[in-house]
């Protein structure tokens, strides 16, 4: 009865916060897939759900803290994801690209706007300057889709995020220069303050956080407070961004960028950040910007409608012309040109910030007895028309574009030679739960493919242990590596295998399951001499796969650069290629820097066949394995060493390989490496026919043809 009571207390707007986030939840969850049937994009239905349910249309909920505080958190959740999964070297590449960029648009939008208020709606020039500024500014309000399609580092993505900082912060020193003019405040005091603290902030943000996040993440692996850790970062970012004079979402760009190394797009803390932003934060955001639009003020007289009609076509056609001058200036195609459109031309948050500011201006002087305001009313009414409608095209537009782009990258991952990943099978031996989590890291780290069946998991128990003891200590390890892979979204196969030999129940494994990669792990406390022993030389022998040899001493993310010691001939060998694709995702997927030892007919060959992919890499020749011992003098923390060997006997193989454990026990001991034992001919029938390499192997034939050719050419 009191239940029945309390409802029917009801009233409108909602004031209980539980039956407010219900709400909200709700929306986010069914307006997509309802107003998807009408065509409407997914972020333009939460915008218009956001008029529906706001106070000016149903009156569900109003525009109070709550909404206010989650919208702020999502707008700056975007620049963060923005930051985030940039292309660090392709937008150092590109920086000229982005500056000469962000200027152009800024200073079309901005004398556009001023035109167009100054001649044909009347305006003072000091308000035709705040409005030029809220045509030259924009909000990134289409980054989700291209987050959710994987096309973040595209080149045209990145040249339209780096102008999107170039251009909101030039729009908003001009507010800032606008609102100091009104009050008198812009003194020499002003600039010297704003310059000296935009420059502290970026000093404290792009070099010191980067060290504190590294030593955080090499000291603390629990996911929970991986990811509090990583928000409190961003948030402070943006408050320091603030303090020093300029808008809290270039602070929480910087933050992204900041710690973009640290966090790879494979990893399980980035599938957090983007599962809990693109669930709760970003939509929030969305649903705000609704909340804002007043439908029934544009039928309150003509100024309200012409304002927004005018400044919505001026601003349109100015970003148009941006998008359509970077294409033809850069070379980019239409799609991205759509895309570059999508991602600048929707205004928002700042829009609306500027707007209110001009809005809550008084000038001094008064009409009809009435104190005239920076940007009346009209403006304040005509700029939510004008948000809602530069959304909505800019979403229609810009998804066509990602779409479009995503499906052609798509097709020409197909095209590639590296089609042999798209069958690729990773095989993951454990035997330590300690290292299960980095033994997965790896796993997903070098594969070329997302597949929801792509790895594997194996345990081989004792025949002489009982079977609950065994199945209860495969279950834990195998249990942790199934979470593990869960949190990047990849479903992993675990098995259990009965064997009183290891090795019986690894190549077993291999051949039944058409394993291409295998991974095994060693354990923190190190590797003796004899590791690559009798039990390891029957793996190697037996199982013709791309095998790696890891020893996790510090997470992959926190790897500053990858060393890789190639060996004469390696490049000769079958399986060069599938090594050599997995020591490129292994870069791509940490951001690390790539140094490379190798003779100089190797890197010749590096050079001309990998020229996009190692472009930023650093080449040092190694003539002689003699030398190995040089690297322990040269090697630094934070470094991951990778070593090419070969089987005995076979085209790569040097016998100095055999003294490789001694030394990487003895001289580094505080650095994480991986042995890599290609693909290599000559393995006996018995295993590599039922191995994948052998449905492979006139392709792989092929593939050594070529090489040899190349090889041939360089030495002459």
């Amino acid at each position: 009865m009191m239940l029945l009571m309390s409802l029917t207390d009801i009233s409108l707007p909602l004031k209980n916060p539980v039956l407010q986030f219900s709400l909200l939840l709700f929306i986010i969850l069914f307006a997509p897939v309802l107003l998807s049937r009408l065509k409407i994009p997914s972020l333009i239905s939460l915008i218009v759900a956001g008029a529906v349910i706001g106070p000016h249309g149903l009156n569900l909920m109003l525009r109070d803290s709550s909404i206010i505080l989650f919208g702020t958190v999502g707008l700056l959740y975007i620049m963060f994801l923005a930051g985030l999964e940039i292309d660090v070297a392709d937008f150092r590449k590109n920086s000229t690209k982005s500056i000469l960029f962000g200027i152009y648009t800024f200073l079309i939008s901005i004398v556009l706007g001023i035109l167009v208020a100054l001649y044909i709606l009347q305006f003072s020039l000091l308000s035709s300057i705040l409005i030029g500024s809220i045509f030259a500014s924009h909000t990134l309000i289409v980054y989700p889709v291209v987050s959710k399609l994987g096309i973040a580092k595209n080149k045209a993505v990145n040249v339209a995020i780096g102008g999107t900082i170039i251009t909101d912060t030039l729009a908003l020193l001009v507010l800032a220069v606008v609102v100091g003019l009104s009050g008198g405040e812009l003194t020499s005091q002003f600039w010297i303050k704003l310059v000296i603290g935009v420059t502290i902030f970026g000093l404290v943000v792009l070099l010191l956080f980067p060290v504190i996040a590294r030593w955080f993440f090499k000291r603390f692996d629990d996911s929970v407070l991986q990811y509090l850790f990583v928000l409190a970062m961003v948030f402070f970012s943006a408050f320091l961004a603030e303090a020093a004079g300029v808008e809290a979402i270039i602070g929480a760009f910087l933050g992204g960028l900041a710690l973009n190394r640290l966090i790879p797009r494979t990893s399980p803390l980035m599938n957090r950040i983007k599962f809990v932003g693109n669930a709760i934060f970003i939509p929030f955001f969305l649903i705000g910007v609704g909340m804002l639009i007043n439908i029934q003020a544009f039928f309150k007289g003509y100024e309200t409608i012409e304002v927004a009609v005018v400044i919505t076509v001026a601003a349109t056609v100015a970003k148009y012309f941006s998008a359509w001058i970077t294409q033809k200036l850069f070379g980019f195609s239409l799609d991205q040109r759509r895309l570059i459109f999508g991602l600048i031309s929707a205004h928002a948050a700042l829009a609306l910030a500027t707007v209110l500011i001009g809005y809550n201006i008084v000038t001094g002087y008064t009409l009809n007895g009435d104190p005239v305001r920076l940007l009346d009313e009209s403006v304040l009414n005509g700029t939510i028309l004008f948000i809602l409608v530069t959304c909505t095209l800019a979403t229609i537009v810009g998804e066509k574009g990602a779409h479009n782009i995503a499906l052609a990258e798509a097709a020409d991952d197909v095209a590639e030679p590296g089609l042999l990943a798209a069958e690729e099978r990773i095989l993951i031996h454990m035997n330590d739960i300690g290292s299960v989590d980095e033994l997965v890291n790896l796993s997903v780290t070098v594969s070329s493919v997302k597949t929801p069946n792509g790895i594997y998991a194996m345990h081989v128990a004792d025949n002489s242990m009982p079977d609950e003891t065994a199945e209860k200590n495969a279950g834990k390890i195998l249990e942790k590596a199934a979470v593990a892979a869960s949190s990047t979204d990849i479903e992993l196969t675990g098995l259990l295998r009965y064997d009183s030999d290891v090795v019986n129940g690894i190549a077993g494994v291999i051949r039944e399951q058409k394993i291409t990669d295998l991974i095994l792990g060693i354990q923190k406390g190190g590797l003796s001499d004899s590791f690559l022993g009798n039990s390891s030389e029957s793996i190697l022998s037996r199982c013709n796969v791309t095998t790696f040899i890891y020893k996790p001493v510090q997470p992959l993310a926190t790897i500053r650069r990858t060393i890789v010691v190639i060996p004469e001939g390696a490049e000769l060998e079958i399986g060069f290629v599938l090594w050599m694709q997995k020591v490129i995702n292994i870069i791509k997927n940490t951001g690390s820097k790539l140094v490379v030892y190798a003779p100089k007919q190797t890197i010749a060959y590096l050079k001309e066949a990998y020229p996009g992919s190692i472009a930023n890499a650093e080449f040092k020749l190694f003539k002689e394995w003699d030398d190995f011992l040089v690297l322990s003098r040269e090697i630094k923390n934070d470094d991951n060493l990778i070593i090419v060997m070969s089987r005995k006997n076979h085209l790569s193989y040097h016998n100095k390989m055999a003294k490789i454990p001694s030394y990487l026990n003895r001289y580094f001991q505080k650095n994480s490496f991986i042995l890599i034992y290609p693909v290599q001919a000559g393995i006996p029938e018995d295993t590599s026919d039922e191995t994948p390499v052998q449905p492979l192997k006139k392709t792989m034939i092929s593939f050594e043809k070529i090489l040899k050719k190349v090889y041939n050419r360089t030495r002459q």
